[in-house]
């Protein structure tokens, strides 16, 4: 199975499953000459690896991106770029016990009847969170380039469960704050409430559950004009690219669902002129208007799932053999997926806003 998508003239594919022997991405569209500091992309790949610190799977992958096409001693050679990511500790004995039971919250049963049967149920196949260190790379490359052309981009963690961080400045946030917080082990801006999150995990973890949550996401230095109205605009693109991280349940930008309770005349926001500049007094459009950048910090959120691999025994049903069951879920899990998901997000909305540049 593959998962693909094509937005202008930037193409990305991602292949494999997560208990085969590899998975991996294939990228077209990147510019030719651009020099690639690998480090950095090694640096915001391990973001994305499970942590040591009891919030996270005990699974343990280096997830080294092997290059085997569209980069020569470091630089871009504008031909399709191919990393190939090796699977080094499954534990597939874990899952025939359950390989006909529909987990639930899982893409098993649908799986099943899309595939006609033929779907890899171990750790989920190709629908695990697995696949999304592949697009951790490409992301991470994206970002590399957006910088070369001023643009920074970052997120944190704005919440998990009931405990919250405070939220970016809309209309103020700046490179050098999306560059600190991203750059931290939880990436946060108020840190006080780190200790808090993590015995929310924990809680969850001590009582065989898991918990979710919500990331923010922030860009600056997009200028305006770039984007287009109804099908193809800019919160279309980076929604189609989010949901493809696994654990996406929903999306909003700028201020969201809180505009339905405003006023228009609350909700607007007042044009001005800044330095030379045009700018908003505010910015409750997140910096899209028309599917169109304004030029202010492009904002959105999005809502993480909590992982429903959890060891509780729940109810289930074995969809070969029809009967009701009570299914016990084996293996490392994470009690909360929202810390490894930040630059999953980050990467999904890096590759949507390059999609517009190339």
């Amino acid at each position: 199975m593959s998962s693909a998508f094509k937005l202008g003239e930037l193409s990305v594919s991602i292949f494999g499953e997560s208990h085969g022997k590899a998975i991996g991405v294939v990228i077209d569209g990147l510019p030719g000459g651009f020099k690639v500091d690998f480090d950095a992309v090694l640096d915001f790949m391990a973001r994305r690896a499970p942590k040591k610190d009891g919030t996270s799977t005990m699974r343990s992958e280096k997830d080294f991106p092997n290059v085997v096409s569209g980069m020569v001693d470091g630089v871009l050679t504008g031909t399709p770029l191919c990393a190939v990511i090796s699977n080094t500790d499954q534990h597939s004995a874990d899952y025939k016990s359950v390989s006909h039971m529909a987990r639930p919250g899982h893409a098993d049963y649908t799986g099943y009847i899309r595939y006609n049967g033929s779907n890899d149920l171990r750790g989920g196949g190709h629908f695990s969170g697995r696949i999304t260190a592949p697009l951790v790379f490409a992301g991470a490359i994206a970002s590399q380039i957006l910088e070369s052309k001023g643009i920074i981009t970052g997120a944190h963690i704005l919440s998990v469960n009931n405990v919250c961080d405070d939220r970016f400045d809309s209309v103020n946030v700046t490179g050098e704050q999306l560059k600190t917080v991203r750059n931290r082990y939880l990436p946060l801006i108020d840190t006080s409430v780190e200790n808090s999150m993590r015995e929310v995990i924990n809680d969850a973890f001590l009582n065989q559950d898991s918990v979710g949550g919500v990331i923010e996401y922030a860009a600056v230095g997009l200028p305006a004009g770039i984007g287009s109205p109804m099908f193809d605009g800019v919160e279309n693109r980076i929604s189609q690219i989010v949901f493809g991280v696994p654990a996406v349940k929903g999306i909003e930008f700028g201020i969201g669902f809180e505009a339905s309770l405003l006023h228009g005349s609350e909700n607007n926001d007042p044009f001005c002129i800044e330095n030379g500049e045009i700018k908003t007094v505010t910015n409750n459009h997140g910096g899209i208007l028309g599917g169109i950048t304004s030029g202010m910090p492009l904002i959105f959120r999005t809502a993480i799932k909590p992982t429903p691999s959890i060891s509780r025994p729940q109810k289930t049903v074995d969809y070969v053999n029809m009967t009701e069951e009570t299914l016990n879920i084996k293996g490392r899990h994470d009690p909360c997926i929202v810390p490894r998901a930040v630059p999953c997000i980050e990467s999904a909305a890096n590759l949507a806003i390059l999609s517009y540049l190339i």
